[in-house]
């Protein structure tokens, strides 16, 4: 096709990396899909024809190896999905050193070395950056420190290389989701769900109480973050540059301070009030 473009994904492996390759492939365009574990990559490669390069990016001769093998395959970039990330929780006083330098490493420094090893072949291509961040780079809950910390440094990462390179044709923006139905979140679930003494200790109970209180009630699907990557990525966006998209069902339009006056919330049974 004669919009084909060539797109690296990183995280690739499941959740909205996965998703994002998917769709990606399914319009036509080439996807080098890079990630820790290499059997899902495989799976994914075997599915899709995206090309599996197993890797981990905070690595800087990972970093460069991937965009090589890019060009190697394909002749050119025109677009880099910065999806790989992890979730450590802590507050500024329990969090341990080795969580933060962990979550920094991977959710951080990882796009950075990518960028630099991307941006002569985006500036060539005048390609396209989406940086997968979260709510958590917008709003905080308790615990949070590292994850939140390093979501809102890779926004403004991302922010950097809209402001300094949107002259010469690169754009690069921001999709900030809220809860997805991912393999990460999923075991983030799990935990709640012991912790919170739900009902029924499932996922799916979990789910449900973790976003009642979203106007759309429910986490959302990886497909549906991907649809706004594939789009961030088009020329459909072609002046879009420096956005933060928030993919979140609502909750950051949402004023906690409110939620007293709705008298159809109830605590969940058996906890503290």
């Amino acid at each position: 096709m004669t919009n084909e473009r060539v797109v690296i994904v990183t995280g690739g492996g499941s959740g909205i990396g996965a998703a994002t390759t998917r769709l990606l492939r399914e319009n036509g365009h080439h996807v080098i899909v890079s990630g820790r574990r290499a059997e899902p990559l495989r799976l994914l490669e075997q599915e899709t024809g995206a090309l599996a390069y197993p890797s981990d990016v905070g690595d800087p001769d990972a970093a460069d190896g991937l965009v090589r093998t890019a060009l190697a395959a394909h002749g050119r970039l025109d677009g880099l999905v910065l999806n790989a990330g992890i979730g450590r929780g802590g507050t500024v006083g329990d969090m341990s050193l080795e969580d933060w330098d962990n979550v920094m490493r991977t959710n951080v420094t990882g796009p950075l070395l990518l960028l630099r090893a991307a941006i002569p072949h985006l500036l060539e291509a005048r390609g396209s950056v989406v940086a997968v961040a979260s709510v958590s780079a917008l709003r905080n809950g308790a615990s949070n420190a590292p994850y939140a910390a390093s979501k809102a440094a890779l926004l403004q990462l991302c922010r950097s290389v809209a402001v300094d390179y949107g002259r010469q044709g690169v754009r690069a923006n921001i999709v900030c989701p809220s809860w997805v139905r991912t393999e990460m979140a999923d075991r983030r679930m799990a935990r709640f769900a012991q912790e919170a003494d739900l009902k029924d200790s499932s996922v799916e109970s979990a789910y449900q109480e973790a976003t009642r209180l979203l106007p759309m009630g429910r986490p959302g699907d990886p497909r549906e973050i991907a649809e706004a990557i594939s789009w961030l990525l088009s020329p459909a966006a072609s002046y879009v540059n420096g956005a933060v998209l928030t993919l979140d069902g609502g909750a950051t339009a949402l004023d906690p301070g409110t939620l007293a006056f709705d008298f159809h919330i109830a605590p969940r049974e058996g906890a503290e009030v």
